[in-house]
């Protein structure tokens, strides 16, 4: 292997579209969806460091690691310590399966979207154990709560993601991309209610209203959170805007095309920003437009309702592809 080769591969993991590129665009993005959610509420959001509010985010972040970092004598220091790396870890592993710039990713296999799926259930497993080893009965509850609502929206999501997988035959996130890109047609087009599940699903996924049971500070403070401070915060903060970037970049390669659109002339990574944005818009609306649920209230919803329209997507599609 040729130097340039190595080089060139540091650079996609490090700088762009790696590491670098996603925690800028993860900032700007909480910044759009703070904007978003703001704005529903007839409030300002923020709009003072930097223009338009937009180094607000990044001055959050720095704030949080240089703050002081409390470790309660009680906690399980392992679990403690481990939980903000291994879930920043997972969230950027997962990015790299994400066609960013082009119809390839970064790392691309044949089922890297089971994997995805399996990722998105890690994070509330994760969740679970940093609750669990807070020593914390809010963290406790928070913890608990996570692993409910996984439990209550993997099937369903999981369910809807496998729709455009069944059109374009294959179970690899850049090669459905590649399909809609040769087709000429995004499988939103073929598959709405797949897209509508997906979207409901992400929002449960990313803990957000009305989804942010884990975490809710009028309940449980802030739910597993609760005793996590300094840079563990900022890192799980971190995690959780990577996290935006994750599921809306998913949703938006397996049902909008990913980085390709009608204008060739206009560079894939513009593309997947402006389709982003707008699933980043709609989940900011959505939150400023509901209450939180109870906890019954969201298992039920999902058991009841999404996953037979889950299944039921399924069988239209399949139904489409035997005419």
């Amino acid at each position: 292997m040729s130097w340039q080769v190595v080089a060139y591969d540091l650079f996609s993991v490090l700088i762009y579209p790696g590491i670098i590129f996603l925690v800028a665009l993860a900032l700007f993005y909480q910044w759009v969806d703070r904007r978003v959610y703001a704005r529903a509420q007839n409030r300002y959001g923020p709009h003072h460091t930097g223009p338009r509010g937009l180094l607000q985010p990044l001055a959050d972040l720095i704030k949080l690691l240089a703050k002081e970092d409390i470790e309660p004598s009680a906690v399980d220091k392992m679990i403690f310590r481990a939980a903000p790396i291994l879930l920043l870890t997972l969230v950027f592993t997962a990015l790299f399966m994400v066609p960013i710039s082009g119809t390839s990713a970064i790392v691309s296999f044949e089922g890297d979207l089971i994997f995805l799926i399996f990722i998105m259930t890690l994070f509330a497993i994760l969740a679970f154990l940093a609750g669990w080893g807070s020593t914390n009965r809010f963290s406790l509850v928070g913890g608990m709560r996570a692993a409910l609502q996984t439990l209550g929206y993997e099937v369903p999501l999981a369910v809807s993601l496998i729709g455009p997988a069944i059109l374009a035959g294959t179970l690899s996130v850049s090669n459905i991309v590649a399909w809609q890109a040769a087709e000429g047609f995004w499988s939103i087009l073929l598959n709405p209610l797949g897209f509508g599940i997906a979207i409901i699903g992400i929002i449960a996924i990313i803990e957000v209203v009305p989804f942010d049971i884990p975490e809710a500070e009028t309940e449980i403070v802030a739910g597993w959170q609760t005793e996590f401070s300094g840079r563990k915060l900022g890192l799980l903060r971190l995690a959780h805007d990577l996290e935006l970037v994750f599921v809306s970049g998913l949703v938006v390669a397996l049902f909008l095309g990913g980085p390709t659109g009608p204008i060739p002339l206009i560079p894939g990574i513009i593309w997947f920003i402006i389709k982003t944005v707008i699933i980043v818009f709609i989940i900011g609306f959505i939150r400023a437009q509901f209450a939180r649920f109870r906890i019954d209230q969201m298992v039920s919803g999902s058991w009841k309702y999404l996953v037979p329209l889950s299944i039921l997507q399924i069988i239209i599609l399949q139904l489409y592809l035997m005419i």
